[in-house]
């Protein structure tokens, strides 16, 4: 699908509820089905790549309810059923990285496959540390399909050289089934949705500083109600901070420390950015954001914070062709290894309208404040992040632009072109 984007002579007003977060969506549906019992989660996103685990759980004999359209009633008996056929992730990284530590302990066999797209990311960063634990896992080249044969796994002592909360996920839910102590280790810590969702079913976890341990646990069935996604609120906020005129309240947002970095950086930028109404539901941080056009600066954007805004970059970037003076980017090289080489798609599509923006073998540099210009095609990457990004770039193109496979927004966001239909009215 294509999708024409015209400049905004308005600017965005008005309210809008952020819908559920992606991450804590996979990781809700995921863990209430190892919970034995009936458990109940509100806000369930409907994300195809949220959609794509809760899929893969049904398949596993996991008996799973929509009680409305996004609300879902989970009941197991903590035991997970051999699968008829293959496992189907999708598009979804993360659904396949946290499959495959659940998956590894098992006592039978399995397969996890996805689209072309997810064939191609890297898996070893989980192959490895499961392989450790004694985990059987065949692939071609360390990448999908993967080939899991269950087996009775042992808890290791393991130090990450790569901050990544897939990573992290997937031995921490390996080590949940497994007898002994499992540790990781990180260099930065990355988000940490799975270790405050495992604490809230009181799995038997513990944090250390950088350091998180588990043990063989049962866990509780819970309510859990997730919050709306910092990362499909970046758009909004970025939108409204460069789009003149503009003053928006985002509700529900959620605010968990590990995701919060967006905010950190355009506070450095001069953002006029207010949180209003905190407060805390099923152990996640939650308010709500009212962002007002500013006149931004540059900032370096590097080193512990990237794992707080690794997926936000790429709208950082166009929010950044904006800022006075020059932006530079560093140590997210991991952008390269998404659903898109990020760093080149984002910085090439720039350039097409106008932008003054270098790629580095890390990230980027990129001088503003600078007039986009638009009338051209722009291409997505079949990359939802990008795709989001460009269009909005073209809320600020002096001439319209044709964004090409828009329509992979729907992987993260179906609600995204609807929510902005509201605030640009």
């Amino acid at each position: 699908m294509q999708k024409i984007i015209n400049k905004n002579q308005n600017g965005l007003k008005g309210a809008i509820t952020i819908p559920a977060d992606k991450s804590i969506s996979h990781r809700a549906v995921i863990l209430c089905s190892l919970a034995k019992g009936k458990s109940i989660i509100k806000n369930f996103s409907n994300g195809k790549d949220p959609v794509s685990s809760l899929k893969i759980c049904k398949s596993l004999g996991i008996d799973i309810n929509y009680i409305n359209s996004n609300e879902l009633s989970i009941i197991s008996d903590g035991n997970l059923s051999i699968p008829l056929e293959n496992l189907y992730c999708g598009n979804s990284g993360t659904t396949m990285r946290l499959m495959a530590g659940v998956l590894a302990g098992q006592n039978f066999n399995s397969t996890l496959t996805g689209d072309e797209s997810l064939s191609n990311r890297p898996m070893k960063r989980i192959i490895e540390p499961l392989s450790l634990m004694g985990a059987d896992i065949k692939s071609k080249n360390n990448k999908s399909p993967l080939k899991i044969y269950g087996k009775k796994l042992h808890g290791i002592n393991y130090k990450s050289e790569l901050a990544s909360a897939q990573v992290k996920s997937s031995i921490l839910l390996a080590g949940l089934m497994t007898d002994g102590t499992t540790s990781f280790t990180e260099p930065t810590l990355s988000r940490n949705h799975t270790e405050l969702m495992l604490s809230y079913m009181n799995a038997n976890i513990t944090t250390n500083g950088l350091e998180t341990s588990i043990s063989k646990s049962e866990l509780e069935p819970k309510t859990i109600e997730i919050p709306g996604d910092i990362s499909s609120a970046a758009y909004f906020i970025a939108a409204a901070l460069i789009v003149p005129n503009s003053e928006i309240i985002l509700k529900n947002v959620g605010l968990n420390p590990t995701r919060t970095g967006i905010l950190e950086i355009l506070q450095k930028m001069g953002a006029n950015i207010e949180i209003l109404n905190q407060k805390n539901i099923s152990n996640e941080p939650v308010g709500d954001l009212k962002i007002k056009y500013s006149q931004l600066k540059s900032c370096t954007i590097q080193g512990s914070i990237i794992p707080k805004l690794i997926d936000e970059l790429p709208v950082i970037a166009v929010l950044a062709t904006q800022a006075e003076g020059t932006t530079i980017i560093k140590d997210a090289q991991d952008l390269r290894n998404k659903e898109s080489d990020r760093i080149k798609a984002i910085v090439n599509e720039l350039k097409k309208l106008g932008a003054d923006i270098e790629e580095t073998p890390d990230g980027m540099i990129i001088h503003g404040p600078q007039k986009l210009l638009g009338g051209i095609n722009v291409d997505s990457y079949q990359d939802h992040r990008i795709a989001m990004s460009l269009y909005v770039a073209g809320l600020l193109c002096s001439k319209e632009i044709l964004i090409q496979d828009f329509d992979w927004v729907k992987i993260s966001f179906p609600e995204f072109e609807t929510l902005f239909d509201t605030l640009l009215t």
